[in-house]
């Protein structure tokens, strides 16, 4: 890892830019295979998956049979490990139901909200070297939860034509309606548009490669809704002299195990301290399966000493990481002024990887400085917000005048006489009444 010390001001703002690529090949590249299965739809997904994931596939579903087999061929601990992870999943997002209250704004005038599921969801699990069932738990439990009918998942096949048995447990304890077997670009676009086998939903979910996420951002633009606009994962560690630099070092390299272009980032107080996390890391890097990975991710990542607590706040709240784990004495202290991250780890017996898999949480996460903006998935990311109003006679008299110059000063006549003629209305049943 580069170390830095008390950067300036100019010198911080390109420290924490993210790593970039050139985007316009990308884009196009991703936009002909997705107009290929707009047009083409099951034809063009069996094509591509024969291109890209090498396997040529007869039928794009899971079948009952390859679900009853992955059963089988998964371990009694994993799958205990998966049903716990589910747990304590379930159990945080069913703390976040919402119950709308119906508020009387004025006499007469009561407005409420209710909570209603997106009908049909999908959702994207990567494979290959790293097949994601944990993203599974995360996406499709909370998406059970809020009440979605359908829940579409989409995963990349092995040459084989198999899909990992890990990722088929996951979705049957967590809910999945249906299962096909399509990774990349035509997965998103099977989704978005709709196949013969693949039904269109409405809001896409789920991580992937640069070029998932670049499908993603594009059929968003007309299409269908995304989680989140995303890059890379990230995490953030803030350390002091009372951090263990072996615990340290092993958060940032569960990150930079992700991928080439995952970053990881290390603030502290002291050179000391930084020295010691980045012996730690080449020597626990060095027994890793990924570490070709992990180390093309160390190229762009940094170790930057700063004075006191609060340039390491400005940093990160500047920074906004993914994920951000403050592994200081004063870690409460400090946690209660972060504003700007996805998910905050507390203490040095909290690893990101406990939020990864098991603690509760959900990671799927604001990357890239979106979470500035956006938060991660949560059991309203499944939902819509219906807003309702019902207004009575005493409530045409309270707010019926305001509403009439109101759309009068905007030039909306129509606005104003749609008001105008209940007001009329009101005034009449009221004086037949007293006759």
């Amino acid at each position: 890892m580069n170390i830095y010390i008390n950067p300036t001001t100019e010198e911080l703002a390109a420290l924490l830019c993210r790593p970039t690529r050139e985007a316009s090949e990308l884009n196009t590249t991703v936009s002909v295979v997705l107009q290929d299965i707009k047009q083409r739809g099951d034809a063009a997904v069996r094509e591509y998956e024969e291109k890209f994931d090498m396997v040529r596939l007869t039928n794009l579903a899971v079948t009952e049979a390859e679900m009853l087999a992955a059963e089988e061929t998964i371990g009694e601990e994993l799958k205990e490990a998966i049903r716990l992870a589910h747990r304590n999943i379930k159990r945080f997002h069913e703390a976040q139901r919402f119950d709308g209250e119906h508020i009387q704004v004025a006499d007469g005038v009561e407005c409420w909200q209710k909570s209603v599921a997106i009908e049909r969801v999908g959702l994207y699990i990567p494979g290959g070297t790293a097949p994601l069932f944990s993203t599974v738990l995360m996406l499709a439990t909370p998406a059970k939860i809020a009440g979605c009918r359908d829940i579409v998942l989409c995963t990349p096949p092995s040459r084989d034509g198999s899909v990992n048995p890990a990722i088929l447990v996951a979705a049957r304890t967590a809910g999945v309606s249906r299962i096909y077997k399509i990774g990349g670009v035509q997965a998103i676009g099977a989704m978005a548009y709709g196949t013969e086998s693949v039904p269109k939903v409405y809001k896409i979910f789920g991580p992937g490669n640069q070029f998932v996420m670049c499908a993603k951002q594009q059929v968003s633009l007309h299409d269908v809704a995304i989680d989140m606009p995303a890059g890379p994962s990230e995490v953030e560690v803030l350390a002091d002299e009372t951090s263990n630099p072996s615990f340290v070092a092993a958060d940032l390299l569960s990150q930079a195990e992700h991928g080439p272009d995952s970053q990881v980032l290390l603030v502290c107080k002291s050179v000391e301290t930084a020295q010691a996390v980045a012996a730690e890391v080449e020597r626990q890097l060095s027994f890793l399966p990924r570490k070709e990975i992990a180390e093309q991710a160390l190229l762009h990542s940094k170790a930057i000493v700063v004075r006191d607590d609060r340039e390491m706040l400005d940093i990160t709240n500047r920074y906004a990481p993914e994920h951000l784990i403050i592994e200081t004495a004063n870690y409460m202290e400090l946690s209660e002024k972060i504003v700007n991250a996805g998910s905050v780890f507390l203490g040095s017996l909290t690893p990101e990887s406990a939020g990864d898999y098991a603690s509760g949480t959900n990671h799927t996460l604001p990357t890239n400085g979106y979470a500035v903006a956006y938060s991660g998935v949560n059991l309203d990311s499944f939902c819509r917000k219906i807003t309702f109003q019902h207004i009575k006679p005493e409530g045409i008299r309270a707010i019926g005048r305001a509403v009439e110059l109101m759309a009068e000063a905007e030039g909306l006549e129509a606005h104003r006489n749609a008001m105008t003629l209940r007001m009329k209305g009101i005034r009449c049943c009221k004086e037949g009444h007293k006759e």
